[in-house]
């Protein structure tokens, strides 16, 4: 799978998370109740100072590496922090390696990460995410851009 190395400026995410693990399946159950709560119970259309309408699915406070808990933030981009009832991250500055890909927005990111774990990338386990454009209407040729976070 191919990716280019890019530096990113910091950017402030606003949304809600869940501490999960990759063991037995479990990340994907939680990651899609979160996913469903962030749309259907309006959480996203509530965030104030969005400066995107772009949803990006944030992977961070890793215990170690991928084998282990870390925590899966639903979210998107704002220019200030002005939403008390929800949770506000950094995604850090740095060097990130962008995948970019286009296809259905579960199983193609699925089969992402798959390929991604096998890599032998340069991991800092810091702040990895998806940006999903939302570009068009059929959710099976959705464009996604995966950055992991690298030395």
């Amino acid at each position: 799978m191919n990716y280019e190395v890019i530096t990113l400026n910091e950017k402030i995410v606003v949304g809600k998370s869940i501490m999960t693990t990759n063991e037995n399946g479990q990340s994907m159950k939680d990651i899609g109740v979160v996913w469903q709560r962030f749309i259907n119970d309006g959480i996203f259309n509530s965030i104030k100072n969005k400066t995107t309408n772009r949803g990006i699915g944030l992977y961070t406070d890793y215990e170690s590496d991928a084998t282990k808990p870390y925590r899966f933030m639903c979210c998107t981009e704002v220019s200030k922090s002005d939403n008390s009832d929800l949770e506000t991250r950094t995604i850090g500055s740095g060097k990130y390696a962008k995948f970019t890909i286009k296809g259905d927005m579960v199983e193609s990111v699925s089969k992402a990460w798959q390929e991604i774990w096998t890599m032998n990338l340069d991991r800092r386990y810091t702040d990895d995410f998806e940006v999903y454009h939302n570009d068009s209407k059929d959710m099976n040729n959705q464009t996604i851009e995966l950055y992991i976070s690298i030395n």
